[in-house]
């Protein structure tokens, strides 16, 4: 069995976007869950004006055999300056991933 879910959000002055994707998926007596999520901001800068935000990455992973769940998870921050039409923008970004696994109890299969 494969659930998906897809959400595009747009704001109204066209400058921020979200897109996440959540998954699900119960195979051979496991079931994943992937959530991914991606958040980009355009900004109008001045060409005086570039200092560019520190990246970041930060990474999690856990695992609990008693329980039988493993769980991970990313997030990456960045930017990028880009020129056009003599103007300068600088694109903020975040893009995340959570994923989780987890043992279905006996008899539940896909």
């Amino acid at each position: 069995m494969r659930d998906l879910l897809f959400k595009n959000l747009t704001s109204q002055d066209r400058k921020k976007r979200i897109i996440t994707c959540s998954e699900i998926v119960d195979k051979q007596g496991i079931r994943s869950i992937i959530h991914r999520h991606f958040v980009c901001m355009v900004k109008e800068v001045d060409i005086n004006q570039t200092e560019k935000p520190l990246p970041y990455l930060y990474v999690l992973k856990e695992r609990d055999t008693h329980n039988q769940i493993e769980k991970f998870f990313c997030r990456i921050k960045g930017s990028v300056y880009f020129l056009y039409n003599d103007k300068l923008y600088l694109i903020l970004y975040a893009h995340s991933l959570k994923i989780g696994l987890r043992a279905l109890p006996q008899g539940i299969e896909a």
